[in-house]
């Protein structure tokens, strides 16, 4: 029997699901960090000393992260360490960052705008 293959639109479907978490969005800004700062790599003791909550919440996320194929794990002992499973990471969470600030202040201008207006109720000249 032939194999099942998924359309793109739905492996990237999936993709938005791994990151359809606020959780989960800061462990990748965690790890791009970290990253970029030369570790390489982050435990999920120095995750959760800055995410706070518990070990099994944080668990659950990060395999979310792996299942979907954006995180890698090495465990070291009883330490496990988390790193970004692609480059592109970077570039997607750059990316929404960009998108999401120039819409911000898109809105930001249109609330500017609209705060000039008289309320409501005030009779137009």
């Amino acid at each position: 029997m032939k194999p099942t293959v998924e359309p793109l639109y739905e492996i990237k479907a999936n993709l938005f699901r791994a990151l359809a978490h606020p959780v989960r969005v800061r462990v990748l800004e965690l790890l791009v960090a970290a990253e970029t700062a030369g570790d390489g790599e982050v435990n999920v003791a120095d995750l959760l000393a800055d995410l706070g909550g518990t070990p099994s919440h944080l668990s659950g996320h990060l395999a979310v992260l792996r299942q979907y194929g954006v995180v890698t794990s090495r465990r070291v002992g009883s330490r496990v360490f988390y790193r970004t499973a692609h480059p592109a990471v970077v570039d997607l969470l750059t990316s929404a960052r960009r998108f999401l600030l120039d819409t911000l202040a898109a809105k930001g201008g249109q609330l500017a705008a609209a705060s000039e207006l008289p309320p409501l109720g005030t009779p137009s000249l």
